[in-house]
């Protein structure tokens, strides 16, 4: 590490929106909003909360800052193995930017003008989730051929590089790799395949090394003007990978979760139908999703 380091210090209200910055907003997410700085962009995560793309009333007070600083723990961490988003000089242009505007402690980042590419890649190693109902179903994952033997949350032979459409509003889906060829080219999906492994196998050996398990994760990437290739959004949080705690870890079995599924497990024990409106979620879920997500930046960053 080059010296990571921080110290969290929560808002007593969650951040839910941002609407003060003198600065145009050009995108609001379900979760981050992206700034216009002229000669980079601004992206600011808020405390708000999406599960199933649909993002609920209540915000987890803190959420934004854990995530953004995950973020940048493994963009520092895999600086020698992929281009990343961040600006160059990007710790002393947060400190100015924060001086003028500390609400925004712990949750932005300065980013590279960059074109998003319009896939999300996934990397499964290990069968759970939307994957583990696929091979129950047909004993593959969109195209790739398994072992029959599998049962929830084996290891897969080998990390499957399962892309996605982005879509705006409502749910990505799964696509083959020939169709994200299709969308991206067939260059630019290699290159993408080929990082979304690499980074996966070495974050593997990182979460490992301190009692982790990656199940599952999403990478977003994007082409600066010269079509170079750069990993883009947030990394290896949880809010976009499936972690599990090498103890408890059961082939077999659902896993007790350290990230976002907590909320998906909770939610898919109502009767709802996975659209907006969406439901109370009670202090106590609230609470408990916290507790993980702080578990999970501790035992990564080790702080």
């Amino acid at each position: 590490m080059s010296g990571f380091n921080f110290e969290l210090k929560y808002p007593s209200n969650p951040l839910l929106s941002i609407d003060h910055l003198p600065f145009p907003k050009i995108a609001t997410g379900k979760v981050r909003e992206i700034f216009e700085l002229d000669d980079a962009y601004l992206m600011v995560a808020t405390d708000r909360i999406s599960a199933f793309d649909v993002v609920f009333n209540e915000g987890l007070s803190g959420k934004g800052i854990l995530l953004t600083q995950l973020s940048l723990y493994w963009f520092d961490h895999l600086e020698q193995s992929v281009r990343h988003h961040l600006v160059e000089d990007h710790s002393a242009r947060v400190a100015s930017l924060v001086k003028q505007f500390p609400e925004l402690y712990g949750r932005i980042m300065i980013v590279k003008k960059l074109k998003p590419l319009p896939i999300e890649a996934i990397v499964r190693g290990y069968l759970a989730g939307s994957a583990w109902g696929d091979y129950e179903k047909n004993k593959n994952i969109l195209g790739y051929d398994l072992p029959n033997n599998l049962v929830e949350s084996s290891p897969l032979p080998k990390p499957l590089f399962t892309p996605t459409t982005k879509a705006q509003t409502g749910h990505d889906i799964p696509i083959s790799v020939a169709k994200a060829a299709g969308i991206v080219g067939d260059s630019v999906l290699d290159q993408v395949e080929a990082w979304s492994l690499k980074i996966f196998n070495k974050a593997s050996e990182r979460l490992a090394s301190c009692g982790l398990i990656l199940a599952d994760t999403k990478f977003e990437f994007g082409l600066d003007e010269k079509g170079e290739l750069y990993l883009i959004d947030e990394v290896l949080t949880p809010d976009s990978s499936r972690y599990w705690l090498k103890e408890n870890y059961v082939e077999g079995t659902a896993q007790e979760p350290v990230d976002k599924q907590f909320i998906r497990n909770y939610l898919n024990e109502l009767d709802w139908n996975k659209k907006p409106p969406a439901p109370q979620l009670p202090q106590s879920v609230l609470d408990e999703t916290r507790a993980r997500y702080e578990s999970a930046y501790r035992t990564i960053t080790g702080q």
